[in-house]
């Protein structure tokens, strides 16, 4: 599924190709609670780093943390759009709330982390989300394949 995304002030756009595009994580560590200003961040979308394209890359600012995690934002604006990770250079990881493109709704939510999450940001319990404290062994294609959702080459 090609994805489309952007910033706020429109400053960057982006696309790019994803085999799992449903936002079925939420993470409720400090690091997403403060790089995308709220309770927590679905950054679970995965996608083809070679399929990334970019338009507006000069606005681009990049933290890249101890953990060789890399996330891009727009420097005008200030909106999370994606994030990579170092060890894992053929993938890009698409923020949900930087996806302009409808995303499929999941059948289920996990919550991670939910240990770091402060009070006012508790996340919601429904009978079919799992809640874990820190984080779950399920990659995001496996979550995908579980499901029968991953899209097939």
């Amino acid at each position: 599924m090609q994805l489309a995304g952007s910033c706020f002030c429109g400053a960057v756009r982006f696309t790019v190709e994803s085999r799992t595009p449903y936002p079925y994580r939420r993470c409720y560590c400090a690091r997403c609670r403060k790089t995308a200003g709220g309770t927590g961040a679905a950054a679970n979308v995965l996608a083809q780093a070679s399929s990334l394209d970019v338009e507006g890359a000069d606005a681009l600012t990049e933290f890249a943390a101890p953990d060789t995690t890399r996330t891009r934002f727009c420097s005008r604006c200030g909106s999370a759009l994606y994030l990579t990770i170092d060890a894992a250079p053929d993938y890009v990881y698409p923020f949900a709330s930087a996806v302009d493109t409808p995303l499929p709704d999941p059948p289920e939510r996990v919550h991670v982390f939910t240990v770091e999450a402060p009070a006012w940001a508790r996340p919601p319990s429904t009978p079919q989300d799992l809640s874990v404290e820190r984080n779950t062994r399920e990659s995001i294609d496996d979550w995908h394949r579980r499901h029968r959702l991953a899209e097939e080459n």
